[in-house]
C-alpha cells in the first residue's frame, strides 16, 4: 500500500525539522573542537573501514575534491591516512589512523551524552522504536535512491 500525499508531505517537514534540530545540535556541540561537523561526518565515515576516496564521495554525496579537502584537513590533524589503492594505482584508500580511531571514539562518546541529555525524559523503549523506525526509513531512502540513480525506478509527478 502506497503512502497519501499528506501522510508524505508531512514526513518530509518532519524530516527537515529534525534535520534542523540535528544540525543545530551539531553546531552547538563543535565549538572549541579542532574538527567541525562536516569533517566529523568524513571521520564516522571513514572509520566504518578503509575504502576509496572515491567510495566515501559518493556514501557522503559531495564531490571528489570537496572530500580531497577535507581528508586533507583530518590528514594535517592526523586523524587519516591515504595510500594508493594496490588494485588501482589510480584510486586512494583512506583509513583512520590510532589518533583518528581515539578523536572518533571521543566524539561519539560526546553526542552519545549530549543526546542521552536531551532525551532524558524520553523512556528505553521510545528512543529503540524511534531507531528502529529512523533506520528503516534511511534504509528505504537509500536504497530508492541507488535504484533512481542506476535508472531502475522512475518517479510520478504530482498529479494537479
Amino acid at each position: 500500500m502506497a503512502v497519501a500525499p499528506d501522510t508524505a508531505a508531512d514526513l518530509v517537514y518532519q524530516i527537515f525539522d529534525l534535520q534542523r534540530a540535528v544540525r543545530c545540535i551539531a553546531t552547538a556541540s563543535v565549538r572549541g573542537q579542532d574538527t567541525g561537523v562536516a569533517l566529523q561526518g568524513v571521520l564516522r565515515f571513514v572509520g566504518e573501514g578503509e575504502s576509496r576516496a572515491t567510495h566515501l564521495a559518493e556514501r557522503l554525496g559531495v564531490s571528489a575534491p570537496v572530500l580531497s579537502r577535507h581528508i586533507a584537513d583530518l590528514e594535517e590533524h592526523g586523524f587519516v591516512v591515504r595510500r594508493q589503492d594496490p588494485h588501482d594505482g589510480r584510486a586512494q584508500l583512506v583509513a583512520l589512523t590510532p589518533l583518528g580511531a581515539e578523536k572518533l571514539r571521543l566524539i561519539e562518546e560526546q553526542r552519545t551524552a549530549v543526546l542521552q541529555d536531551y532525551l532524558r525524559d524520553w523512556s528505553e523503549e521510545d528512543a529503540g522504536s524511534t531507531a528502529k523506525t529512523l533506520h528503516k526509513l534511511t534504509e528505504s531512502l537509500m536504497q530508492s535512491a541507488r535504484a533512481k540513480a542506476a535508472g531502475t525506478i522512475t518517479t510520478t509527478p504530482p498529479r494537479s
